[in-house]
């Protein structure tokens, strides 16, 4: 097996080409564009599916992932076991009869299996393609149906029945494996026969221009599209970001660089740090449970250097630390310690903060900020945050308990980040730079267009929408200061991306629900907040109808939106919408207005769509109500 160890793809970084400072382009005394040259040059030959084996060639006995056994102990594992599990996962792939290009599917939480399949699955020539494990059965059949994957591998038996139910409707599926059921290990069993060769032939085809993934996100319809990625976009994202975040990815403490990786490997966000980690030969952890109970003990056992996180699982840390200094009596030593933090993050961001602030500080390290990173694992000095905004003030705060955060802004497009905060200049409030061998550039309209060699080649099955030529137009509406950051105003269109990080296509849940007779006009509210909840507006004919069914015509309108009965009537409306999408997708909590949406109000075009944001406006007592007490279950 030597011979096929040897590494046939890019052998390296290629070291720095240019500094890490912005280009701009000023109009009109207005920074329009922002060019980061690249700290690497791209590969010309190989793939992803090299990785493993060229870390087994330099470096065999460095631990590059742990897994945790069944008593919850982490074993290392070497970049040679590594390598020797993905050629033989590979061979099994190959020996079920899978072909270079063929799609492999999967669907599973974020475990060591997820991360092995996608290798071994880039070794064998083929294209994998995540499903979200929560992913309902209509959402994973497009997906497998419009990538039309020939193989699927899910994580359990729920996900098993789910899929076989949508069978009849994939008649090209001709595999499907369970990976608690022992798939790995019937695929290495299935692979015995198969020489390494195959696999390193199958290798050296590869280029960077191959396909290495089909990511699906939703658009502003609903519908998903796949994006496609290939090995040379992942090469441009990882490599310089790895170059630019050495403390991060090289660390320069005692303690080799590590992170457990608890996001979903399904998105883009976690799939291109895990690669990242392969890349820099980071020893990668999985937790598959976010359980706050489960992740903590992740957390303590694993103990990781740096984390990936979205601002949700910040804030989560923040509040529940919060709560416990309240139940102890210590409420307001914890909000001074706060503001304290906030302070010494805000002056770092600028300047060295004066001796009275670091004497505060110190004071409370060992009473709060100590306790903040002994919930992260007790190692944790860095933190990538992305997937929304993260926010001025945890931004501050966790920079002052002694955790640097590297906040990002990408889309599933551009393969991950497109800015980040660069290193030692962070700027509260806004998204960083451009990533090296990135350009970003606000349109006349305001739209953020990107453009760089991380970004993907279009949609599968679909023509690339290129209003602006080479550019991708995101959506998003942002400006760019003088010193070339970027900060995020608001989106283009109405998709939401809530605080978990999750896109939302509004529509499909608006318009199935606006078919129920009760309902007149419905908007779905979550953009940066944990979770989606709805306003909803009563339609005439239909209230009057139900009210003489249920003789409540002299309920006067603002008692009758809080009855108990037509609430549980709008409910079973809100549950058959829900069965559309995934749990966190769903609509968790509604409100029932007394009063319709209309034009004369301002809420509608003279096209009856829906103007969000004076709706989200004139009713955000009501939004803010929705988001108040225990998330319904």
């Amino acid at each position: 097996m030597e011979a096929e160890l040897k590494p046939v793809g890019p052998v390296g970084p290629v070291g720095p080409v240019g500094p890490v400072e912005p280009v701009k382009t000023v109009i009109g005394g207005v920074v329009r564009e922002v060019r980061v040259p690249a700290l690497v040059a791209p590969p010309d030959r190989g793939s992803l599916g090299d990785l493993p084996f060229q870390n087994a060639w330099e470096a065999p006995g460095e631990a590059v992932l742990a897994r945790k056994d069944r008593e919850g102990v982490w074993h290392d594992v070497s970049a040679a076991e590594f390598a020797a599990q993905v050629l033989a996962v590979a061979k099994g792939l190959i020996a079920e009869g899978l072909r270079e290009g063929d799609r492999l599917a999967i669907m599973a939480r974020t475990t060591y299996e997820w991360t092995l399949l996608d290798f071994a699955g880039w070794a064998a020539g083929l294209v994998t393609v995540p499903i979200y494990p929560t992913s309902s059965a209509l959402q994973a059949r497009w997906i497998i149906q419009d990538s039309g994957a020939v193989a699927c591998a899910v994580e359990d038996t729920a996900q098993a029945r789910l899929i076989s139910a949508q069978r009849g409707n994939l008649p090209w599926l001709t595999h499907l494996w369970e990976l608690d059921t022992g798939a790995v290990a019937r695929l290495v069993k299935a692979g015995e026969r198969i020489p390494d060769a195959v696999v390193h032939n199958r290798r050296v085809a590869r280029t960077p221009d191959s396909v290495a993934t089909l990511i699906y996100t939703s658009g502003t319809t609903g519908q998903p599209k796949g994006c496609v990625i290939t090995h040379g976009n992942f090469y441009a994202q990882v490599d310089n970001a790895v170059e630019l975040l050495h403390p991060v990815f090289r660390s320069v403490s005692k303690d080799p660089a590590s992170t457990l990786l608890f996001l979903p490997l399904s998105h883009v966000f976690g799939r291109m740090v895990a690669v990242g980690c392969m890349r820099a030969r980071v020893k990668l952890g999985h937790a598959p449970s976010i359980s706050t109970e489960d992740l903590l003990a992740d957390l303590a056992g694993f103990r990781p250097t740096f984390l990936l996180a979205i601002p949700y699982v910040l804030e989560k840390v923040y509040n529940t630390a919060r709560a416990t200094a309240e139940k102890m009596g210590r409420a307001s030593s914890f909000d001074r310690a706060a503001r304290i933090a906030q302070r010494f993050g805000e002056v770092a961001e600028g300047k060295a903060p004066g001796l009275g602030l670091r004497l505060a500080r110190s004071v409370y390290d060992p009473l709060v900020y100590r306790r903040i990173r002994a919930a992260l694992g007790g190692r944790v000095r860095y933190v990538l945050s992305g997937g929304s905004p993260l926010g001025r003030r945890l931004a501050a705060f966790y920079t002052g308990a002694g955790v640097e955060v590297f906040e990002g802004y990408g889309l599933t497009e551009t393969t991950g980040a497109s800015t980040v905060t660069p290193p030692q200049r962070p700027r509260l409030g806004t998204v960083g730079w451009p990533l090296p061998g990135t350009a970003v550039r606000i349109a006349d309209d305001g739209e953020v267009l990107l453009g760089g060699g991380h970004v993907f080649a279009g949609y599968w099955n679909a023509a690339q929408a290129a209003p602006y030529g080479s550019w991708l137009a995101t959506g998003d509406i942002g400006e760019l200061d003088a010193d070339g950051y970027l900060t995020i105003t608001g989106r283009k269109k109405d998709l939401i991306i809530t605080s978990g990080g999750k896109n939302v296509a509004p529509a499909p849940l608006e318009d199935w629900l606006r078919a129920h007779p009760l309902v007149g006009q419905c908007m779905v509210v979550g953009d940066n907040r944990p979770y989606i909840t709805a306003l909803i507006t009563l339609e005439p004919d239909g209230l009057h109808h139900w009210r003489q069914m249920h003789k409540k015509q002299n309920v006067p309108i603002r008692e009758l939106v809080r009855d108990e009965e037509l609430r549980a009537d709008l409910q079973r409306a809100v549950d058959e919408a829900n069965r559309l999408v995934s749990r966190a997708e769903s609509i968790r909590r509604f409100a029932v207005l007394p009063v319709d949406f209309t034009e004369a109000r301002g809420h509608l075009t003279p096209s009856l769509k829906l103007r969000r944001g004076a709706i989200t406006r004139d009713y955000a007592d009501r939004i803010r109500e929705l988001y108040r007490g225990p998330r319904e279950p």
